[in-house]
């Protein structure tokens, strides 16, 4: 099981990728777990600067951009 970590203050890009992500991993079949990381500190521990992010299985795929569902799905579909 993948754990999809949306990275992010909780704005609304933040809020639409976590849509966009977990529409794609469902689409995809993937067994997944969705998390959302909201405490600057614990995202900076992931060393991005630039939000929203989005990690999987804690390693950081995107910063600072809503990616297209086919990006999203290329990610994980390769991750």
């Amino acid at each position: 099981m993948k754990t999809l970590q949306i990275l992010g203050t909780g704005c609304p890009n933040c809020k639409k990728l976590a849509e966009n992500t977990e529409a794609a991993a469902k689409r995809l079949g993937i067994p997944h777990r969705m998390e959302k990381v909201t405490e600057i500190t614990k995202i900076m521990a992931f060393g991005v600067m630039s939000m929203p992010a989005m990690a999987v299985d804690g390693v950081v795929k995107f910063s600072g951009k809503i990616p297209t569902s086919e990006e999203i799905e290329r990610i994980l579909a390769s991750a």
